[in-house]
């Protein structure tokens, strides 16, 4: 029986849909087969598509891959595993997921083939990273998790596709990228019921928008422990082969994308909030502070953590006194400006070219030649082969409050000197 999207999102935030495991079998019964839908024409042109706009399509990966840190279920998970707690372990395991959803895009899903082996190179490390985690009492890796993770490879990029200059130019574009990641996430495990890529793109994207209004972006206003930790790691550690990647303004963006309160970037963002707010302060004084979380729904993970955030009329009169804008240092505002400047040029056609060809480039440099990391980890300590796991360490993880108070240092020097 096909599912509407409310009753899909349902199932998805069941106990059922958390306590059942990324995969049902062992590591030893492990067989890859094609889904029984599988149409290989379709996917083809769905790989097709994300190459036409290749940058656009990877720039979605960036901040949704910093928004599945605020999923608490998946970060205990992460941080339960110690393989990419520090920046060295950060980039050998996030420049390896860049590389395999290369691998699933560049070959044919064929016996033997590169994407094949990738996925089920993935798909094994999902079995075993579950299990490490259920011995130790620290969750596992679910079939909620799988779709949640999902959501934050291409979500972005379905729901709000003129953010990253991506649009449609063949019929059917969006259907194919549509069944491209459904094959993939069958491929990784997830059982159809339980699957974000639904039968179509038009139902794909109702799914997706009740998993960022339900899932991402309470959770990105509630950030869990450690979040900020190994948010900014995993950016610190892919600015060896991505020298755009700057934490502060990485992290405005992504909350911005998620609709988290506050985080404005253009005049219309800015109007709306401020209509919002005198709708809750409903004729009081403007001194008042109206909670964050009441202009938001509230989260269906219970795992979720609650904390108050006043947000002042009066600080929303102008883009320039926007709270979290003054705490960002001058060159995560400058990078935030450069992000707008590339995305307007990626949105011409010679941008596209130029852009596109930026973005093969630095993939191919991130797995042949990634010269940056020479200098940083030595030659030998930068190649990533996909099928090897990432190192182990032993060091923890540091809390939220640390970042916290660095930013708020920041925050003070810029006031002083301004």
């Amino acid at each position: 029986m096909d599912l509407t999207a409310e009753q899909y999102f349902e199932g998805l935030m069941s106990d059922e849909a958390y306590e059942t495991p990324s995969d049902s079998v062992n590591l030893e019964e492990l067989e890859m087969k094609l889904p029984s839908w599988f149409d290989e024409t379709l996917y083809n042109k769905g790989r097709r598509f994300f190459w036409r706009f290749c940058f656009g399509f990877g720039s979605v990966m960036m901040p949704g891959l910093v928004a599945i840190f605020a999923v608490p279920t998946i970060l205990q998970v992460l941080v339960c595993s110690r393989r990419s707690s520090s920046k060295y372990t950060a980039f050998k395991r996030y420049i390896a997921t860049f590389l395999h959803v290369k691998a699933w895009l560049s070959y044919d899903l064929k016996p033997g083939s590169l994407s094949c082996r990738s996925l089920y190179a993935v798909r094994s490390r999902h079995i075993k990273n579950g299990r490490a985690a259920r011995l130790k009492n620290q969750g596992t890796v679910s079939q909620r998790d799988l779709a949640l993770t999902m959501f934050g490879t291409i979500g972005l990029g379905v729901l709000k596709p003129d953010r990253f200059g991506i649009r449609q130019e063949e019929a059917e574009d969006w259907e194919a990228f549509n069944h491209f990641w459904k094959v993939i996430g069958y491929m990784l495990g997830m059982e159809d019921r339980y699957n974000m890529c639904r039968k179509n793109i038009e139902e794909t994207r109702e799914v997706c928008k009740l998993i960022l209004e339900r899932v991402y972006t309470p959770c990105l206003e509630n950030v869990p422990e450690y979040f900020e930790h190994m948010a900014r790691v995993m950016m610190d550690g892919m600015w060896a082969v991505n020298g755009a990647t700057e934490a502060g303004s990485l992290m405005y963006i992504t909350k911005n994308l998620a609709d988290v309160p506050g985080y404005v970037l253009t005049e219309a963002e800015r109007i709306v909030l401020q209509t919002k707010l005198k709708e809750k302060l409903a004729g009081k004084h403007e001194d008042i502070g109206v909670d964050a979380s009441t202009l938001i729904e509230k989260s269906s993970l219970q795992e979720t953590k609650y904390e108050s955030r006043l947000l002042y009329l009066r600080n929303y009169d102008t883009l320039d006194t926007v709270p979290e804008y003054k705490k960002l240092s001058y060159a995560s505002k400058y990078k935030l400006t450069l992000s707008f400047i590339m995305t307007a040029f990626y949105k011409t056609y010679v941008g596209r070219v130029l852009l596109n060809w930026y973005y093969i480039t630095a993939l191919y440099m991130s797995e042949y030649f990634p010269y940056v990391a020479f200098f940083l980890y030595g030659i030998k300590n930068s190649y990533v082969n996909i099928f090897n796991d990432s190192p182990i360490e032993d060091s923890s993880p540091k809390v939220n409050a640390e970042y916290y108070l660095k930013i708020l240092c920041i925050f003070c020097l810029i006031l002083v000197y301004t």
